[in-house]
């Protein structure tokens, strides 16, 4: 008994099991092969890693059962320390008709990340507008723009 429920849990790397919404006992290795990821739309390719399905994630545009509707929004990633959910600051100018100039102002978005990007710090991501998925998440990520490299991340003193 223990051994077999073992193997079944063998593709999840969380303390958590998640069962897959589609089949009847959970997620063995068979049955991941035969779930499949979709093309979103708006010109968005799906990730690779999504299209392998390596992972067990409701809550991806790619793989699960999230629509993507409403705003697509750009921002930088100032924080992942969240599991599967990221911060994304987006900066914007404000019209003062008073002065008549511009001011800055920002906002922080929490987003869900799913498990097919690996995303640090300093990332340019697109985010899309979905259904809420907790208390504040509403957005979710949809493609990485630009990475950071690990080379400019870290401070060389020298």
């Amino acid at each position: 008994f223990l051994q077999k429920k073992k193997k079944t849990m063998d593709n999840q790397l969380e303390k958590t099991y998640f069962k897959l919404e589609n089949t009847e006992s959970g997620n063995t290795l068979n049955k991941i092969r035969k779930r499949n990821s979709r093309n979103i739309g708006m010109g968005l390719k799906t990730p690779s890693e999504a299209k392998e399905r390596k992972y067990v994630d409701k809550k991806c545009p790619f793989t699960g059962a999230i629509s993507i509707r409403g705003r697509i929004l750009r921002g930088t990633v100032i924080s992942t320390k969240m599991k599967r959910s990221i911060i994304v600051r987006r900066d914007y100018l404000h019209w003062i008709s008073k002065y008549k100039r511009f001011e800055k102002r920002h906002k922080n978005i929490p987003c869900h990340c799913s498990p097919c990007f690996r995303i640090q710090e300093g990332d340019l991501v697109t985010i899309g507008q979905c259904r809420p998925l907790s208390k504040t998440i509403r957005f979710n990520v949809l493609r990485i723009d630009k990475q950071v490299s690990k080379i400019h991340s870290k401070d060389w003193n020298i």
